[in-house]
């Protein structure tokens, strides 16, 4: 027989009727679950809630401190960030100051070529002027010598005489090269 063919059987014994609800348990299972249950709560209340709330501070604890360095490491960050900012605009502006600066001393610099460029080139005028009029004095002198010694002896063929004082030839030439000169300054002032 089953148990419950056997409870059955028990309670026909008896010969009470009593109706038995399976669901509701007796009154001494009430108590004795009861203090098991009190128990139960007193040794978690004494010994695991305290151990369960000092690991959750310690936790609490920890993510605060690393909230905290976060924080802490934003603001280094944002610190370093404005400081790099600073340090760009300013390299930036040397760059600019430095730039105008060589572009100054560029246009100085260009200038003063320039000046001396053309110092330069007023002293090789002056020194080509120069060295034209020596040139030109020493053909003078050259041609003086040049044409008085044929004149003297052309004029010495023409008069059948010979002109060989030194003096005499001297103001021959003079006076030759001197209407020579008269001529070309008269045609250079019509021309």
């Amino acid at each position: 027989m089953t148990a419950l063919n056997l409870i059955v059987v028990a309670a026909e014994e008896t010969g009470e009727e009593t109706s038995y609800n399976p669901l509701i348990p007796a009154n001494y299972d009430i108590l004795w679950s009861t203090i098991i249950f009190l128990i139960i709560v007193g040794v978690f209340m004494w010994k695991i809630l305290p151990r369960l709330q000092e690991v959750l501070d310690e936790r609490a604890e920890k993510i605060e401190g690393g909230i905290r360095k976060a924080e802490e490491a934003q603001s280094e960050a944002a610190a370093a960030l404005e400081e790099y900012t600073a340090q760009l605009t300013e390299a930036r502006a040397e760059a600019a100051r430095i730039r105008e600066d060589a572009r100054s001393e560029a246009g100085q610099i260009v200038a003063e070529t320039r000046e001396s460029a053309a110092g330069d080139a007023q002293r090789l005028v002056e020194t080509a002027q120069k060295h034209i009029d020596a040139e030109r004095q020493q053909a003078i002198v050259s041609l003086r010598t040049e044409v008085g010694a044929l004149a003297t002896e052309l004029a010495s063929r023409i008069v059948g005489e010979s002109l060989k004082d030194d003096a005499r030839q001297q103001r021959i030439i003079d006076t030759f090269l001197d209407d020579l000169e008269a001529q070309v300054s008269a045609d250079k002032a019509k021309g």
